[in-house]
């Protein structure tokens, strides 16, 4: 296969006050904290990250005007136990702000996972625990962090926790997931990194078989697999300066995040001239992956993947011809080590257009004349992996002006052992004696609108049929839209048997029609949590039982389930902003879209789990005249085959 050259983004000037924080700006702003605060050892980095400007100064800016730039950062003592947020400004070398931020943890720091193993690993407890199961080496031994969440249980209060999940390997290169310690939890002071007890079950045996997948235990590959090659000779359609992306009539501003990872900003589609909005800001606000097995060693297995541990820091480095295929473009990330360090994440996110067939097509049978136009999409993505599992992220951007959000799942499922001749009610046997407990994956992406302008309104539209007496036939319908007014009337879930969207309209403008311009957000897969209401999971990521949150803007709201879910009882977030119940029409708004998947693992999730998807479309609305893809050139004939293309 012949690949294109690879391009980077690394070093870039500053020249947009959006620009994320280069390594030198990370560097400057821990050495500010520790010198303007005299910080010891004992301090741990968890953020460090542009503190972004206010909108009216991002919308207002042009090139040449003056940047300020500031970092964010969150710091925890390990001394103390105690967490600070920081405000550094870069130009005047500055802490501008601190604050201790009482009875709250920060997520799980990437160094802290490494700590934690080894800390496990050295427990003599945890050894006789394992000796119990005829483990003898430990340093075979798989260690995955989990945080402990919150179950109201006093001595667990204050306390930095994490409650272990360990398997063990066959040898050094063996598949871990295949081989789980059923029954033994260590508990980890991660703020003194020491074991502080070892939940000890029932001991079950360890299931007998290898799960190995990777190429030196495959040996019998396909043979019938032709060369398919991605060229384009000319190079890509897309233009990138800094971090911002021109491609067609798209302008694309690329962010990153510790926590959030991909963050996008500024979305604007050219239109007859007219650069036109559609949204300032958006992101990946959190997830949650709520497992369903009560045992009392695995009801705790409600995962915060974006707050509890931070989904940016856990990125891949993408290798092209594997994770992205065809003319690349990379943007690099920058965040730090728990010590303050700069870390770099080669190749973070992905940049790449690939084609999505038919765009449109008519054939006029009086004629035998088709017209038939290609599709072509930009992608922009970025893949993490959290312990067993890798979640791809994909914003996708068409060249009819729909917008669509994909997030492909795959990895390993997470596993746990059962006697032989048990089958699992909470889960699915993928191997003797192996259990893949059911969970679901529940997403929330954080929107902040724009569509035409900064004041928009939010409906419901639901297809419905017509009443009887304007129905004489029985065959009439037609969709029915219902303003959302205030945001306790836009907490709604979906409803597939009425074709439920909602739109987001700007009732300042209007198209040729008369209609006001809008966006629709159309569900894909969606389900609800099915924890019980008083379930802890649900207290703690309320956002999960609305598909549809909407709220005014405010620069302090970016985290559904608040800024610090990590070991937090809940009630923060969506839930306490929109008891205001403040109003959302004509305004500037936020709007916050929640799917889910509920997994119930088949045996081809094993060893390694095909992709799955799930997501969103956000698709124009009366947002122009007529078909913006109608000047979409036809393919060039024979391009690509052996037969002339239509058109």
């Amino acid at each position: 296969m012949t690949l294109a050259k690879e391009k980077t983004a690394t070093a870039v000037t500053v020249d947009h006050p959006l620009e994320p924080l280069t390594p030198d700006e990370i560097t400057a702003a821990v050495a500010v904290v520790r010198q303007g605060k005299a910080l010891t050892s004992s301090f741990r980095f968890a953020t460090v990250t542009l503190n972004e400007p206010a909108k009216e100064t991002v919308l207002s800016f042009k090139p040449g005007d003056p940047i300020e730039r500031e970092a964010f950062l969150i710091l925890l003592d390990n001394t103390t136990a105690k967490t600070y947020e920081a405000v550094v400004s870069l130009g005047s070398g500055q802490v501008k702000s601190w604050e201790h931020i009482p009875g709250v943890q920060p997520p799980i720091m990437l160094d802290e996972f490494v700590e934690c193993e080894a800390a496990v690993k050295a427990s003599e407890e945890f050894r006789a625990a394992i000796a119990k199961r005829g483990i003898t080496d430990p340093d075979l031994v798989m260690v995955d962090p989990w945080s402990a969440g919150n179950y109201g249980i006093a001595e667990e209060e204050g306390v930095r926790l994490s409650r272990a999940l360990c398997w063990v390997k066959a040898n050094p290169t063996d598949n871990g997931y295949a081989r789980p310690i059923e029954g033994v939890v260590p508990v980890v002071d991660l703020n003194r990194m020491e074991v502080i007890r070892v939940e000890d079950h029932s001991v079950v045996p360890l299931p007998p078989k290898d799960g190995n997948y990777t190429a030196e235990y495959v040996k019998d590959y396909r043979q019938d697999l032709k060369p398919l090659e991605i060229v384009q000779p000319e190079g890509p359609s897309f233009s990138v300066e800094g971090h911002e992306i021109s491609w067609q009539k798209w302008k694309i501003r690329v962010g990153f995040t510790p926590r959030e990872g991909l963050v996008l900003y500024t979305v604007t589609y050219t239109d007859q001239g007219e650069e036109r909005p559609i949204f300032y800001r958006a992101s990946l606000a959190e997830m949650t992956v709520p497992y369903g097995d009560p045992k009392p060693y695995s009801y705790r297995k409600n995962a915060f993947d974006v707050g509890e541990y931070g989904i940016g820091s856990l990125a891949n480095s993408l290798k092209l011809g594997c994770d992205c295929l065809g003319e690349i473009y990379y943007f690099d990330a920058f965040i730090t080590d728990s010590r303050g360090g700069v870390a770099q994440i080669e190749n973070a996110v992905c940049l790449h257009e690939e084609d999505f067939g038919i765009l449109w097509k008519h054939m006029d049978w009086r004629t035998e004349q088709t017209e038939v136009r290609r599709s072509r999409r930009l992608v922009i993505s970025f893949i993490a992996t959290v312990g067993n599992y890798e979640y791809g992220f994909y914003w996708y951007f068409y060249q009819d002006d729909t917008i669509q959000y994909e997030v492909k799942l795959t990895g390993m499922v997470s596993t746990g052992a059962v006697m032989p001749g048990e089958v699992p009610k909470y889960g699915t046997l993928i191997a003797p004696q192996l259990n893949a407990p059911i969970h679901q994956h529940i997403f929330n992406v954080r929107m902040d609108m724009c569509v035409d302008g900064p004041n928009n309104s939010v409906y419901e539209v639901d297809i419905i049929p017509e009443e009887d007496e304007y129905n004489p036939y029985g065959n009439a319908f037609y969709a029915q839209s219902t303003i959302l007014p205030t945001e306790k009337t836009a907490q709604r879930t979906i409803d597939p048997i009425k074709g439920r969207y909602w739109k987001i309209v700007n009732p300042s403008k209007t198209n040729a029609m008369g209609y006001p311009t809008a966006y629709k957000l159309m569900p894909g897969e969606n389900t609800l949590p099915l924890a019980r209401p008083d379930a802890s999971v649900i207290n703690r990521a309320t956002y999960m039982t609305k598909h549809l949150w909407v709220t005014p803007y405010s620069p302090d709201e970016k985290f559904p389930a608040g800024n610090y879910p990590n070991q937090h009882p809940g009630g923060v977030g969506l839930p306490e902003w929109t008891q205001a119940d403040r109003s959302v029409e004509d305004t500037d708004v936020v709007v916050w879209y929640t799917f889910a998947h509920s997994h119930s693992p088949r045996a081809e999730d094993w060893p390694v789990m095909p992709v799955g998807t799930i997501g969103f479309m956000l698709k124009p609305l009366n947002f122009f005249d007529e078909n913006p893809a109608n000047d979409v050139p036809p393919s060039p004939k024979n391009h690509g085959s052996k037969h002339a293309c239509c058109g």
